[in-house]
């Protein structure tokens, strides 16, 4: 498989229908989940390990993970809507690939969840409705592994690094996005909005 036809798998993937505003539900762009898990699968960092989503919403991330040859994804979300999406993207994967993938989905608060993983991805509310939210997942997240890939505002940066190296984790890499956001709520003016947006890679010293 190449990165190309890892995009245009994940493309192919349903997004929300009746995003929450609350849980922040906008969809990791197909691209840029393609470009983030190759680079992981190239680290060694995919291929025959146990991963979580967390916050997983429709499941790209998991999901992509899965077709790179990842062991099992545990998909956790407190929206129970958004897991049915998950498990319909998972079951259209499964059709289009001809092969079994090993995933668990758990709806739960995100401090219910404590199962050790070898990585965690997760692209998690950035905290503009829930004040913190991303900090509570980089937290959790840094909890349940020694290797974690989390996205957040790029105008975070100095926090997610400080916060990380805290916890005794050093900066693998940083990736830079810029996240395209299609309006899909009432106070959104713009047809088309660009957050730029970064992703961490940290591992724990």
């Amino acid at each position: 498989m190449r990165k190309k036809d890892l995009e245009v798998l994940l493309s192919r993937l349903q997004s929300f229908a009746q995003p929450k505003v609350k849980l922040e539900q906008y969809q990791t762009p197909s691209s840029i989940a393609a470009d983030l898990l190759w680079d992981a699968y190239q680290k060694g960092h995919i291929k025959g390990k146990t991963i979580a989503d967390l916050g997983c919403g429709t499941g790209i991330l998991g999901l992509g993970a899965l077709v790179l040859g990842a062991k099992k994804v545990f998909f956790v979300d407190i929206d129970a809507d958004a897991l049915i999406l998950a498990k319909e993207n998972l079951k259209l994967l499964e059709k289009n690939l001809d092969m079994k993938l090993f995933a668990s989905f758990t709806c739960v608060p995100l401090s219910s969840f404590s199962k050790k993983v070898d990585v965690v991805f997760q692209n998690p509310p950035f905290g503009t409705k829930d004040i913190h939210a991303d900090k509570a997942f980089l937290e959790k997240a840094l909890s349940l592994s020694a290797l974690v890939y989390s996205f957040h505002k790029f105008s975070t940066k100095k926090f997610v690094e400080d916060f990380a190296e805290q916890k005794h984790f050093h900066l693998v890499e940083m990736y830079r996005y810029k996240f395209s956001v299609k309006a899909q709520f009432d106070f959104h003016i713009s047809r088309v909005k660009y957050i730029d947006v970064g992703c961490w890679c940290f591992e724990k010293n």
